[in-house]
């Protein structure tokens, strides 16, 4: 293994039970048709055969509309929930995407130091570390935006970290959100919380 001043290759970490990575830079369409088949094998049997259709034309539309989202945020990798709770697709995600720089390019904890001081309206930050590498962790709720078809309001955790290595200015953020029957601040909503902050326990740099 190289001297980790080299810099990361990529990154691991492990999603939780259920869930399966969309990547958005290659593989995208053959990544989304296994996610419909999969979701719609779990329907129920004796559910009529023009449901099954309706079911896998109403879930391509809602990922496709999470695939435009992440990319337009600059996610390369979307991770979504695949198996059904209760009868239903939980309505949570997380994507990991690279900023394209940090504003400012000042010193490396410039933007840490600020996402703490003011994390923004309605939302709540605290010093954190991701795999040895020490970030910022906000966590809030979004209000409803019709326009982007979101008419509910939603549960946001957002973990911003450095690269490590010698090049300074790459940051990368993993961002989660949910949609919950019983509101962005209900007992749902708390529980997929602590399963992303969980996830985000096993994320590691990967070196070439």
């Amino acid at each position: 293994m190289p001297a980790p001043e080299a810099g990361p290759v990529g990154y691991t970490l492990i999603p939780p039970p259920g869930w399966e990575l969309v990547p958005l830079r290659e593989g995208t369409e053959d990544a989304l048709r296994a996610l419909v088949d999969t979701a719609v094998r779990d329907l129920p049997e004796e559910l009529p055969r023009d449901r099954h259709t309706e079911a896998r034309l109403a879930l391509h539309k809602e990922l496709n509309q999470a695939v435009r989202q992440a990319r337009e945020a600059h996610a390369h990798s979307l991770y979504l929930p695949v198996r059904r709770v209760r009868g239903h697709l939980l309505a949570a995600s997380f994507v990991v995407s690279e900023r394209l720089a940090a504003p400012g390019a000042g010193p490396r904890d410039d933007l840490a130091a600020g996402l703490l001081r003011a994390p923004g309206a309605g939302r709540e930050a605290e010093a954190t570390e991701v795999d040895g590498t020490e970030g910022v962790r906000t966590e809030g709720v979004v209000a409803a935006d019709p326009a982007r078809g979101v008419e509910v309001e939603s549960r946001h955790v957002d973990y911003v970290f450095p690269v490590p290595g010698p090049e300074r200015g790459r940051w990368v953020t993993v961002s989660f959100s949910a949609l919950t029957g019983d509101g962005a601040r209900g007992e749902l909503a708390d529980a997929l919380v602590g399963l992303f902050d969980a996830v985000m326990t096993t994320f590691r740099w990967s070196y070439a």
